[in-house]
């Protein structure tokens, strides 16, 4: 399959690395990463140890052929852009899979191509960007991709089946819009708090204080949640970010790597969007506002 990843970062590297084992991949990123993987390889190191030779490219417009699967993986304040800049050669057979982190991607997404064409996926792997042309695969997770209808359609199958044979553990979801509440609401109690303490994942467990915060959030996002129809337990949702934090206790957040790069956050697309639609429903949401108000004054120091 000819499969195009728009966003080499930590987890597009660690994709495209895995799928170009038996695929045809071009990588796009950034031009230090791109020159360095044309050069040398891309290199994986961790939990998998991976030399991959593939195309690659540092800008979109010099892409020229329509792929049949396209996997965008930029950050979610880039998602715009880069699907503007993919539209011309998103062609009448091509699949638009968002595999990113935050709750208002497909939409944005979608407002560009034809929402038939776009499956939604989560993962939680943990990869860190150790620097160019080398990625570090710190936890083994688990893939999950859907229609965002719910179907079980054969090209979903035939994707699902070209992760599983590329070494990237991944199963259908039938409700996908779930699962990437469940992400978001795990996202939105471990990254900004990670992010504003500058530690790695395992000490949220480690201080009381962070325990019962992280706790706090979890109710609060799965009540904005459960709003929009998820109908989540707020109990197994605490319970699926404490197994979480712990797989990935010795982890920076991707927050903190973006905060640490002087770069953007998610943070709109995350605890900003669950405030947002807590809005609509009229469900006060304070924690996650305060994050938010946190994140975005420590990014302006």
């Amino acid at each position: 399959m000819n499969i195009l990843i728009i966003g080499a970062g930590a987890i597009g590297s660690l994709f495209g690395g895995l799928l170009s084992k038996k695929n045809n991949v071009l990588l796009v990123g950034r031009k230090p990463h791109i020159q360095t993987i044309k050069k040398n390889g891309l290199k994986i190191i961790g939990k998998t140890k991976l030399n991959a030779k593939m195309s690659v490219e540092d800008s979109i417009g010099k892409i020229t052929f329509s792929p049949d699967l396209l996997i965008l993986t930029v950050k979610s304040y880039d998602t715009e852009i880069a699907i503007n800049e993919a539209k011309k050669i998103v062609s009448s057979n091509t699949v638009v899979l968002s595999l990113q982190n935050g709750l208002d991607n497909v939409d944005k997404i979608g407002k560009i191509i034809d929402k038939k064409k776009i499956i939604a996926g989560v993962t939680t792997h943990g990869v860190i960007f150790s620097k160019s042309g080398v990625v570090k695969h710190t936890g083994k997770g688990e893939t999950i991709l859907g229609e965002l209808d719910g179907k079980k359609t054969e090209r979903i199958k035939r994707i699902v089946d070209l992760f599983n044979e590329a070494g990237i553990e991944t199963k259908i979801s039938t409700n996908i819009v779930k699962e990437t509440w469940v992400k978001a609401i795990v996202n939105s109690s471990i990254n900004p708090l990670t992010t504003f303490f500058q530690c790695k994942n395992g000490y949220l467990l480690e201080n009381p204080v962070l325990e019962n915060i992280v706790e706090k959030i979890c109710t609060e996002s799965t009540l904005v949640a459960n709003s929009e129809g998820m109908q989540l337990s707020y109990q197994n949702i605490i319970k699926k970010t404490r197994e979480i934090i712990q797989n990935t206790s010795k982890n920076y957040s991707s927050m903190f790597q973006s905060l640490k790069k002087g770069g953007k956050t998610e943070i709109d697309s995350i605890n900003g969007k669950i405030v947002d639609i807590g809005k609509k429903h009229d469900i006060a949401t304070p924690i996650n506002e305060i994050l938010i108000y946190l994140i975005n004054s420590t990014c302006e120091k």
